[in-house]
């Protein structure tokens, strides 16, 4: 374990003190936050000096701190660079005449968009992402669509991780920009089948997507139709298009409930149509097939939802007629139309299936897989009219594979599997599910992958990671970077605790609001079972999360701080209370319905403040900490970890390693090049096994 010999940075102490249903809240580092952040967002160079010294001081901490990891460091990055295919393309999607795909080159941080003419002559590249990121410190593309005709491509580009983008209109014939830029988008954009007219969404001032836009190719930005505009700063309004590309969808959504309208992408000016308006807490989205469309729901008590159908010119819910019925713990994640099959996806004990179904007989079958434990996903095509749907599978030991699934012949055709150069023989790891009985008798999933000959009379060190939050599953998938760990010894483990929706809806439900604790308990429970089991030992353990996971790491570490050797902490969320009390924030409205509304409700806020990391930090000892943060990340903002490292380092009583690293130039995910982002994961792990290994 690494003991720390020369001198922290430690921010000023500026108390500040706000009062919130009778109580009086004291905060010695609320300064950390730039008044301005709204600014900072769009241009770092504006922030506060005294709040970029802090920061930068903590870098150069981070820097020293980690200094004799270095060398490890980069043995893990050369391993991990190592193992993936510098040349590596994505399998071409047919659509109409052409193929597309995407590729990276050989020392290339960024995709390049291409495309083969199915008449055969040379793939030309319609969008080299490496030249367009030339002279950037961040650059990131979204929403890349090319129009009906093939004619021209709508793509969109984020250059400092503030995820506020530029949309531009390339011709593909020639490779040149249209005069057509718009700024201040939420990167989504799709064509209207005219082939001159773009959807887009636009940021409020609290960077909160609000309305969609309507774009004529040729005009200027500022003429641009408002064709939907949310009121409710608790919704969020996103864009898309049905496989059989006859509708625009509008969605307007928070964490429980949502909306739903329909444009019809054949009459780029009409008017949008609602499908069900909303109510509290029923959640549904939309396919269309034919004259009917094909709904997901969760009506009328359906928890893991149900497939019903509608008439399009009369979509309403007292027209919806039953297609697949709910079975309570039988989650459907969702559902891929093609025009004569349909397919839906489902999770069961958290192991997810495909179940395809033929229009006109209504008859069904599944896609079976044999491991106990894979991650598994529908690749949505350009082609509608197909019987050939694509899927990808891996498992923790299994390298991804990517399938053509022949749904009338009913046959499996592998189109690629993701090459490890260096070399990877899956019969020289274990991957297996277990479950670790919580403190109120739940069984929580936990998916394992080590090498074969690990010890496991509790020698081994452990790597645990946790995520549990909005619903979201953790798919026990391949990744090569484990291999670095699960090579040198580790037992890698995910602990799918509530909060996710591993095991449906009820999962995610015992996990949120007034039952938030049992994800940190489930957490903490799934740490003692590996130890008691024989998988590692106490101390031994590395905790590992990220955004709301990072939540999840500051709340335990707070609780069982003896529990682990160490804790790595990316973007965390672990300001609860005062960002979900701090309206202007981006996520704050449409988060009340995950988290609870500590404005309004007293209970709410009692709760929270009750295991908000930041507000529970105390005079202890923590295990070691690797802390991460991006200055323009809008969905956990940069003074979140900040302000927690700073109190950290004035109240805990040991000298294990803390270090706080803020990359300046990006925002929630870190670097966008695979390379740069290669080198975080890399640095990560190497504080892990310099802290835990044995």
């Amino acid at each position: 374990m690494s003991i720390v010999n020369f001198k922290p940075p430690h921010a000023e102490k500026r108390p500040t003190t706000i009062t919130q249903h009778g109580v009086a809240l004291s905060d010695n580092y609320a300064w950390l936050k730039d008044e301005n952040w709204q600014q900072v967002m769009q241009d770092p160079s504006v922030l506060q000096p005294d709040i970029r010294d802090y920061l930068e001081a903590e870098n150069a901490y981070a820097k020293s701190a980690l200094a004799p990891m270095a060398e490890l460091t980069t043995t893990l990055f050369d391993e991990m660079k190592a193992r993936i295919n510098e040349d590596d393309a994505s399998v071409p999607m047919p659509d109409g005449d052409y193929l597309y795909f995407s590729k990276y080159v050989s020392g290339g941080q960024h995709p390049h968009l291409c495309r083969d003419a199915k008449a055969g002559g040379a793939a030309e590249v319609i969008l080299n992402g490496d030249k367009e990121a030339e002279g950037q410190k961040f650059f990131k593309l979204a929403g890349v669509t090319h129009s009906t005709d093939h004619s021209r491509l709508a793509y969109s580009v984020d250059l400092n991780g503030s995820e506020i983008y530029v949309i531009n209109v390339r011709d593909i014939a020639t490779g040149s920009d249209l005069d057509d830029v718009i700024t201040g988008a939420h990167g989504a954009v799709e064509w209207a089948n005219d082939n001159q007219t773009l959807y887009y969404t636009i940021l409020d001032d609290n960077h909160r997507p609000c309305a969609v836009m309507r774009h004529a190719l040729g005009t200027q930005q500022s003429d641009d139709q408002e064709i939907y505009r949310e009121n409710n700063p608790g919704f969020f309004v996103s864009i898309d298009k049905t496989e059989s590309g006859k509708y625009i969808l509008i969605k307007a959504h928070d964490h429980q409930t949502s909306e739903v309208h329909l444009i019809d992408a054949d009459q780029p000016n009409a008017v949008s149509v609602v499908v069900e308006p909303r109510q509290i807490e029923h959640e549904y989205k939309v396919a269309h097939h034919g004259d009917h469309l094909l709904i997901l729901t969760n009506a009328d008590g359906a928890e893991d939802f149900k497939i019903v159908q509608t008439p399009v010119t009369n979509p309403g819910r007292e027209n919806w007629v039953e297609v697949t019925p709910h079975q309570p713990g039988n989650l459907i994640l969702g559902v891929q139309i093609f025009v004569d099959f349909w397919a839906r996806i489902e999770r069961v004990e958290g192991l997810p299936k495909i179940i395809i179904t033929e229009f006109v007989s209504n008859t069904s079958h599944d896609i079976t897989f044999d491991e106990d434990a894979y991650g598994l996903g529908l690749l949505g095509g350009y082609e509608y009219k197909t019987p050939v749907l694509r899927f990808t599978y891996s498992s923790m030991t299994t390298p991804e594979r990517v399938y053509d699934y022949n749904m009338a012949e009913r046959t499996r055709d592998l189109r690629k599997e993701q090459e490890v150069p260096s070399g990877h023989n899956s019969d020289d790891y274990v991957t297996k599910r277990i479950f670790a009985p919580a403190f109120d008798g739940a069984l929580v999933p936990i998916s394992l992958l080590y090498k074969k000959g690990t010890p496991l009379d509790g020698a081994a060190p452990l790597l645990l990671y946790g995520y549990g939050s909005y619903g979201h599953a953790i798919p026990s998938s391949f990744s090569t970077a484990r291999l670095c760990l699960v090579d040198r010894g580790f037992v890698y483990a995910i602990v799918h605790v509530r909060g996710g929706m591993e095991k449906g809806s009820a999962w995610y439900k015992a996990g949120k609001r007034g039952f938030k604790k049992n994800t940190f308990s489930d957490f903490i429970r799934a740490a003692g079972y590996l130890i008691e089991t024989g998988y590692t030992s106490k101390g031994k353990i590395a905790a590992h999360g990220g955004s709301a996971g990072g939540m999840l790491m500051g709340t335990v570490v707070n609780w069982a701080p003896k529990l682990f050797g160490c804790a790595v902490a990316e973007v965390p969320f672990v300001d609860v209370l005062t960002t979900m009390s701090d309206i202007t924030l981006p996520l704050t409205p449409p988060e009340w319905p995950e988290w609870g509304n500590p404005i309004e409700d007293a209970e709410a806020f009692s709760y929270i403040r009750s295991y908000s990391p930041y507000d529970n930090v105390c005079a202890q000892e923590y295990p070691a900490l690797f802390i991460s943060a991006g200055l323009t990340d809008p969905r956990v903002t940069y003074w979140e970890p900040a302000k927690w490292t700073a109190k950290l380092r004035e109240l805990k009583t040991d000298d294990n390693l803390l270090v706080l690293k803020t990359n300046m130039d990006s925002g929630h995910g870190g670097a966008a090049g695979r390379f740069d982002r290669l080198k975080e994961t890399a640095a990560a792990y190497a504080f892990v096994i310099s802290e835990c290994g044995n």
